[in-house]
């Protein structure tokens, strides 16, 4: 993978999530949201992601972690869908 493509799934992956849990939840009860997502180019590419979540006290009944592994889902299923498009533009 390019350097730019690498770029591009990280991006992906994070939006993926980040769009997750706001339509989940209201920004108004978010004190905290930072998504990250790295790339280890080695074969087979390894992609982690992580979501850290905190929420205002007036969101104390949402369930965080579920939430967060929720999130995590979405950005795997985009990177995946991703890397299937990647792979058919290689081929042809």
């Amino acid at each position: 993978m390019t350097s730019e493509q690498v770029e591009q799934l990280c991006s992906m992956a994070e939006e993926a999530a980040r769009k997750h849990v706001l339509r989940r939840i209201s920004s108004k009860k978010i004190e905290t949201l930072n998504i990250s997502a790295e790339v280890d180019r080695t074969k087979p590419v390894r992609l982690e992601v992580d979501v850290d979540i905190r929420l205002s006290t007036r969101a104390e009944s949402f369930n965080v972690q579920e939430l967060a592994d929720e999130a995590v889902k979405e950005a795997f299923a985009s990177a995946e869908k991703y890397l299937k498009e990647l792979a058919c533009h290689t081929r042809k």
